[in-house]
This record gives structure tokens, C-alpha cells and sequence, in this order.
């Protein structure tokens, strides 16, 4: 008799806050990018593929922003200006501005996935560099037509492989190729506007279908063991310089304040509150853990090495990672209720990194066997976590990992010995051949990026930006507790102050990370950090004048939104 597996899929839906609350305006335009290209194709494999059982986490400050671009559609007051630009009535008469913005966001893109396959789209790019090695001032000679042919095949480009196939307009605008007229690019934004609205209401009989579990993450996606203590680095980097601030100003309340709002706008959305929540990051710790429990959270998960590093922090013997990866631990102390799940670190980036250069048959193989392997060496039935980016993945894979994805759905749909589940059925499951939950002393605290938090704290540039913060948060304290704001103004203040404290702010700090991405990232938040004092009716520090980190000019080979688990050996 063959042996069974458990296999949870936990893909991961996030983009940070693009929202200027000032203005309303969106600065960047990834939202709606990724809902016609990644949410869209995703949503389809699973409605194509019914057998298979997924986890879809959501991070709520994303269901806002499409929520935010849905009642843009519907009001027709439009607030992204790509999105203006590409209905705007005459691509003629476009400002010096808005023409630099064409350019410089309708490249923006893999270049060997998403604009060499397209002929048309190459001579675009074509053009553009011959011009611009003469110098900005010969960009001029780009006419009109030139600037609304780039747009459209921009957001063609973007289309999800499904939305390729699938709908008649998208054929047949890539057939006309070029010489796109308003008619054309009207309704291409109106598709663009039917597809964003349309991704809440598909998961949503997802869900209800009992297909897949929706989970949550803390709303604004921060990260908590850090906003907790900043010692908490300690744990896997003994020797990282911190941030002069001690610490984060009563951190612990402001966690449980994201997981409260993330909790509401979940049951808002769907009808109930999550079972369970991916931590932003996969960052855990053990008050982090405690803090989940104690706000009624069934299950969290993280990464292999922060469950690698635990074992060691408990005195438990690490031997194959088979005898300990695959199944569920709890705490002997505290976080009562809650079981933690640790992801297949090897298996997740085979997905993340290494599988877009493969056929997708032959990737779909290879991941069937590497699970078949892990059943035969686990003497119990081991439930294995494959956790990762549900969007930025695909952009590295022809037709954005269309067959790979298609041909592993549809071998998991027929391979009796591999059971796709959720983490709630999982749970739920009284099955007595499962293997039981795990116990562990401890929890060392770490992310699913290298076990640390080295992505987000530790260096000059990542604890300046922690250090403005700690200054932000102070003066909220401060204003707050004066009585001095009307509770409209205290409530557009913890908006404000929600948006400053994600996470994703400290990623892109840092000069591993391309120079382009990183000054986007840095003047928004610095712009966010602003825009809060004001709010507080306090004048801004003269430091947030000047950019917290600038990145590189060159080469990183650092996937930008993506991170491997483990650092790759030189």
C-alpha cells in the first residue's frame, strides 16, 4: 500500500499601501497590475482545477486597495495615473510629465518574459533606448502614437495567461499590434476595471465552495516580533547593531491593533473571521505567538529555519529534517490553542526560483517525486508546507507559469497518495494516521527569510528607518494622550501610523537592492512619516528631508520582492 501525504499550499497575496492619503492618489501601480495578471490567473487554475485545496492569504491593506480601485471604476473618478494616462483622450497632448511617466513605468518589467516574446512591444523598447542613448531631449521625437501603443502593450503585457486566452478583446488588440486608437485603450480600461473588481467576489466562492481557506495577515502587514523588541533580533543575529531607540513604543499594542483590524475586515469580507494568519514575513516569536492565541488564532506558520533554530533553542536533537519538518508543533508554555506550521523551505523556492527556467511538465514531475520522497523517509503521515509569493513569481515563467501550475493541479487532482488540504481541515481532521503535533520549549525569533530579521533591522539604513519611526510613534503618543484631536483626526492619525509600520518599508532599505526600487520605497515612506505628522498637527523633522537609503546602481542579484529562504553560496 502506497504511502499518504498531506500537502498544504499557502500562497501568499500582499502588495504594501501605494496610497498617497493625502491626495488619494496611487504613486505605484502594482494593485491592479498584479490583480489582471496574478490574481486573476490563480483564481483560474483553481476554478479549472476543483480537486485541489489551497491556502489563499490575503493581507487586508491589499483588499482595501482593490476595493479602492473597484469604487474607482465604478465612479469613474480614477485615482492611479497610469490608469489615467491609458484613457486619456489624446495621447497627442500628454505633458512632459506625463510622457516621463509612460516611460519610465511602461519598461518596468521582465524583459525576457513579458516584452521580447512581443515583437511590436521590442520595437517600443527598441526606439526608446536608441533615442535615449542620444540624450533626453531626442525623446521628443516619440510621437503620441508612440506613447499610447507603449501603454497598451504595457497592460497587454500585464494580462494574466487566462485573460490572454480567454477573452476575445485582448486577441484581438494583439493582433491589431499597434496604431491603437481611444476606442482601443477605453476598452482595454474598462477590462482592466471588470477583472480588479471581479478578484474579491471570485475568492470569495472559492472559499464558500470549500475549495480553499482564506487566511489573513496583521492588516497593515508589520512586523511584529520587532514592533514587540528589538532584542528579539538577538536571537538569530547575536552581533546585529540595533536601532538607537530601545524599542518601539508600546509595539505589543500596536500588533495586537493590526491583527483586531485584519480580524474585522476579514468577516467584513467573507462572512467570518480567519481561522488562522500567515505573521507578515513569517515573523514569529514567542510573544508574537502569544499575542496570535490570545486573539483566537487557530494556527500560524513560518520557515523551516525558524523552526531549525527553535529545536536547537529547545536542547532537541536535530537529525533528518524529515523526522522533525512535517507536521505541527505547539508551545509547552504559552500560545495555548495555536499550532504553528513550518514551511518546506527547499520545495518553496523550487517554486520562487528555480522551476521558471524549467518545462513545465517536467518542473511538475520533479516536485511530485520530491514529495513521494518525503513520504517514503517519514515513518508518519507527514503533512508538508509549501509557502510562498502568490504574484511575483510568475513574472520569471513563460506564459506567467500557465502549464506549470496547470499540470501540478492536475496531477495533485489525481494522485490518491497526496491529499491537498487547508490548515483549518487539517485541523479539523480526527484522522488517527496524521502525525501528531510536535512540542517546542521555545521559539527562537526569525522570519522565513534566513530564520533572521535580517532583511529588516541590523544595518545602517534599516535602523535609521527604524529610529524615524520610533521618533513618529512617540509624538502620536504624545498628541494622543493631550486629547488635542478630534477622534475623526485620532482616527486618520492610526491609519496614518498603520501604513508607517509595515514591514515593507525596511525590505527595500538596503544597497543589495536595485537603486530605482529603492528610491520609489524610500520617498514614500518618508512621505508617510510626513503626512503623520501633519496629522498630528506637528511640524516634520528636518531629517526627513533627506532619503534614508539609495541602493545599488549596479547589478544586486536580489530578486527585489523575493527573497530565497537561505542565502545562496558564493
Amino acid at each position: 500500500m502506497k504511502k499518504s501525504l498531506d500537502l498544504v499550499f499557502l500562497w501568499h497575496m500582499h502588495q504594501p499601501d501605494y496610497r498617497d492619503y493625502a491626495t488619494g492618489d496611487f504613486v505605484l501601480p502594482w494593485v491592479y497590475l498584479h490583480a489582471i495578471k496574478d490574481y486573476t490567473d490563480m483564481a483560474y487554475h483553481l476554478e479549472r482545477h476543483p480537486g485541489v485545496h489551497v491556502v489563499l492569504n490575503f493581507v487586508p491593506v491589499l483588499l482595501d486597495q482593490l476595493e479602492d480601485y473597484t469604487e474607482q471604476f465604478a465612479t469613474g473618478k480614477i485615482r492611479d495615473p497610469l490608469l489615467r494616462l491609458l484613457v486619456h483622450a489624446d495621447s497627442c497632448e500628454l505633458s512632459e510629465g506625463d510622457r516621463q511617466l509612460t516611460l519610465d513605468a511602461c519598461f518596468r518589467s521582465s524583459h525576457t518574459k513579458m516584452i521580447a516574446p512581443y515583437p511590436v512591444y521590442t520595437r517600443l523598447w527598441d526606439l526608446f533606448q536608441l533615442l535615449r542613448a542620444e540624450g533626453d531631449a531626442a525623446l521628443t521625437y516619440l510621437s503620441g502614437q508612440y506613447m499610447a501603443d507603449l501603454l497598451v502593450w504595457y497592460h497587454l503585457a500585464w494580462c494574466g495567461e487566462s485573460v490572454r486566452r480567454e477573452n476575445e478583446l485582448v486577441a484581438s488588440l494583439m493582433t491589431k499590434a499597434e496604431g491603437f486608437n481611444f476606442a482601443d485603450r477605453k476598452q482595454l480600461f474598462d477590462l482592466i476595471g471588470e477583472l480588479t473588481s471581479g478578484i474579491i467576489p471570485r475568492y470569495r466562492k472559492l472559499a464558500e465552495s470549500g475549495q480553499i481557506e482564506i487566511s489573513a495577515t496583521p492588516h497593515y502587514h508589520p512586523l511584529a516580533p520587532l514592533l514587540i523588541d528589538f532584542n528579539s533580533t538577538k536571537e538569530a543575529m547575536p552581533d546585529a547593531p540595533l536601532p538607537k531607540a530601545l524599542h518601539y513604543p508600546k509595539g505589543r499594542l500596536r500588533v495586537s491593533r493590526h491583527i483586531q483590524l485584519a480580524k474585522q475586515s476579514h468577516k467584513a469580507r467573507f462572512g467570518a473571521e480567519p481561522v488562522g494568519m500567515w505573521p507578515a514575513e513569517g515573523a514569529i516569536s514567542v510573544e508574537t505567538l502569544e499575542i496570535f492565541a490570545e486573539q483566537g488564532c487557530a494556527w500560524a506558520a513560518s520557515g523551516e529555519g525558524v523552526l531549525t533554530n527553535s529545536i536547537h533553542s529547545s536542547n532537541q536533537q536535530v537529525t533528518d529534517r524529515s523526522e522533525y519538518l512535517y507536521r505541527p508543533y505547539r508551545l509547552e508554555k504559552g500560545a495555548d490553542g495555536l499550532q504553528c506550521f513550518f514551511r518546506d523551505d527547499h520545495l518553496s523556492d523550487l517554486i520562487g526560483f528555480e522551476y521558471s527556467r524549467w518545462h513545465g511538465k517536467d518542473a511538475a514531475n520533479h516536485f511530485i517525486e520530491q514529495l513521494l520522497d518525503i513520504s517514503e523517509k517519514s515513518e508518519e503521515t507527514p503533512v508538508v508546507s509549501v509557502i510562498l509569493d502568490g504574484e511575483n513569481a510568475w513574472e520569471y515563467y513563460p506564459y506567467n507559469g500557465f502549464y506549470f501550475l496547470d499540470e501540478l493541479y492536475a496531477q495533485l487532482e489525481v494522485r490518491a497518495e497526496i491529499r491537498t488540504t487547508t490548515y483549518a481541515d487539517f485541523i479539523k481532521s480526527t484522522r488517527p494516521d496524521i502525525a501528531r503535533t510536535g512540542s517546542l520549549a521555545t521559539i527562537s525569533a526569525g522570519s522565513w527569510v534566513y530564520g533572521s530579521f535580517s532583511t529588516w533591522i541590523g544595518s545602517e539604513d534599516k535602523n535609521r528607518a527604524w529610529d524615524l519611526l520610533c521618533a513618529a510613534k512617540q509624538s502620536y503618543d504624545m498628541v494622543l494622550s493631550s486629547g488635542r484631536l478630534s477622534q475623526s483626526e485620532r482616527d486618520a492619525a492610526d491609519k496614518q501610523l498603520c501604513s508607517c509600520e509595515s514591514s515593507d518599508w525596511f525590505w527595500w532599505f538596503g544597497d543589495y537592492n536595485p537603486a530605482n526600487s529603492v528610491a520609489s520605497f524610500d520617498r514614500l515612506y518618508r512621505h508617510n512619516l510626513t503626512e503623520l505628522y501633519r496629522l498630528l498637527k506637528l511640524s516634520a523633522p528636518l531629517s526627513l528631508a533627506d532619503p534614508v537609503s539609495r541602493g545599488s546602481l549596479g547589478p544586486t542579484g536580489v530578486e527585489g520582492a523575493m527573497r530565497r529562504a537561505t542565502a545562496e553560496k558564493s
